[in-house]
């Protein structure tokens, strides 16, 4: 136990130091329309879209702004990158991005999740979670 308390630490520094690498705070298994995602599917769309953008880099166009016409009360602060999220895995910009996305702000936290399913014209609703 004495060995995992004094590694963890130096491979928290490692990760934190890693070129483009950035820590995201977990978050909870959401709905957007009838297509659940698990906490680690959320997670994972938001480190890819926070990876790319801490490159300055896109697949196919996202991530991009995202400037939250609809009035959405997030948890964190913007300005804001969306990022598709898919079921089948990570969006690499080679398949349509879907109707679902992940919301990041610049210092990549997440923010929620959106979804077109539902919503009037090119507009997003709420998945579950969402305000």
């Amino acid at each position: 136990m004495q060995f995992l308390l004094t590694l963890f630490p130096l491979l928290a520094a490692f990760v934190a130091a890693a070129p483009g690498a950035a820590i995201l705070e977990d978050r909870a298994a959401t709905t957007c329309g009838s297509t659940s995602y698990s906490a680690a599917q959320v997670n994972a769309a938001s480190q890819q879209a926070c990876t790319y953008y801490k490159n300055n880099q896109q697949a196919n166009s996202y991530p991009h702004t995202y400037n939250n016409y609809e009035g959405f009360n997030f948890r964190v602060a913007g300005p804001y990158q969306e990022f598709p999220i898919k079921s089948s895995g990570l969006y690499t910009g080679v398949r349509s991005p879907g109707a679902d996305r992940v919301i990041i702000n610049a210092s990549c936290q997440q923010a929620g999740a959106i979804t077109h399913n539902g919503a009037s014209g090119n507009n997003f609703v709420g998945c579950s979670g969402t305000s």
